[in-house]
């Protein structure tokens, strides 16, 4: 969390916002995010509802939830479906920012082609 934080001026750069799910109740979530003053969405998912729609596993032998990310392009399709195999199985902000300016390029090049 704290990489997102320290990052996230380079992912509204890269027109893209970041949206974070937690375990937590609704009033934990709240108290937590405020407390330490979170500037991108954060949503409680309790009782694991978009956590199953997105097939993240949750072990009890790691004591929740592994790591997942989505990147969700403006259409509203998934592009990327990371799931994690363990806690420490997460993807750097680097490695997803290179990414998003893939499928950003990605997307311009195919606006262009449309029209030629």
């Amino acid at each position: 969390m704290e990489q997102l934080l320290q990052d996230y001026q380079k992912y509204m750069e890269s027109n893209a916002e970041v949206i974070v799910i937690g375990p937590e109740s609704p009033e934990e979530f709240a108290k937590w995010w405020h407390e330490h003053k979170m500037p991108f969405v954060g949503i409680p998912d309790p009782n694991h509802s978009i956590a199953k729609l997105y097939n993240q596993e949750i072990r009890a032998f790691y004591s929740g939830r592994l790591p997942a990310m989505v990147i969700i392009d403006k259409d509203f399709k998934i592009r990327v479906l990371y799931l994690s195999g363990s806690p420490s199985d997460i993807p750097s902000d680097d490695e997803v920012l290179n990414l998003i300016a893939k499928l950003n390029q990605e997307a311009a090049s195919s606006l262009t082609n449309e029209f030629e």
